[in-house]
């Protein structure tokens, strides 16, 4: 590869803002009954009535309501993350003792990495509570996409992998995402909706709330939707970002 580091910076983070527009798009309409369900547990009976109703209501352009929001956000979030990825990958090679043109294996070298020069204290390198979600979140997000793409590469360079093992390593990224920080995710929800209204408690304070009046279950209200979007949003992502890249890099590369 011989583009420079601003090039290669500019690339990462111009494929993670399409890649980011490709997740919206694909999965604001289960992202929409997500955040309903987990706003109002008891005025859905599920994710068909969430839709159902929501469709009776304002029809199918409500599935879509908050989208520009959600764009502008989550293209300059996958810009940024993926340009940090692009950036943590070559921190990772200097770690290792890797060449920077060389292919990276698994998340395990990085987790080996840590372990060895920091203890497992390292994982909580800069930890606080505005990062409770993102660090152990996208740890999971990445690694299971890496470690999925290694799966279905077989041995043969992962770069190779088509579209379908894309998506399917986006979606199992996505879940591993999802399934380790929907509970605070619920919980900003919430909060979101409580501050409007002028009840705001805090974090520990709604987090506690939610937990006595309503039981553990209600911190994972609107996770089926959650769940299914995973694979199509994450997976467009993924795809999205991996072919942008690509043909950006071989424009430079030619």
């Amino acid at each position: 590869m011989r583009t420079n580091p601003a090039i290669q910076a500019a690339i990462d983070l111009t494929a993670g803002a399409v890649g980011g527009t490709a997740c919206v798009m694909t999965g604001q309409p289960f992202d929409t009954a997500k955040v309903k369900m987990q706003t109002f547990p008891d005025m859905y009976r599920g994710l068909i009535d969430c839709f159902v109703k929501t469709y009776k209501q304002v029809g199918f352009r409500g599935f879509y309501k908050g989208t520009t929001p959600a764009l502008v956000a989550n293209i300059a979030e996958n810009a940024v993350l993926f340009m940090c990825y692009g950036f943590c990958q070559n921190i990772v090679r200097r770690i290792v003792g890797l060449d920077k043109k060389a292919k990276l294996s698994t998340v395990w070298s990085v987790i080996k990495a840590v372990l060895q020069k920091d203890g497992p204290l390292g994982f909580y390198r800069g930890l606080s509570s505005t990062l409770l979600r993102e660090i152990p979140g996208y740890f999971l997000f990445f690694g299971g996409y890496e470690l999925s793409r290694t799966f279905f590469a077989f041995g043969r360079p992962k770069e190779e992998l088509g579209p379908v093992a894309l998506m399917v390593s986006g979606g199992i990224g996505g879940i591993c995402l999802w399934i380790a920080v929907y509970p605070v995710d619920c919980i900003k929800s919430r909060i979101q909706v409580l501050s409007m209204a002028g009840k705001q408690a805090g974090f520990m304070g709604t987090f506690a709330s939610v937990f006595q009046n309503e039981g553990v279950f209600a911190l994972y209200s609107g996770l089926k939707p959650t769940m299914i979007r995973a694979f199509p949003a994450n997976g467009a992502l993924f795809l999205a970002y991996e072919y942008s890249r690509k043909l950006m890099m071989n424009q430079f590369d030619t």
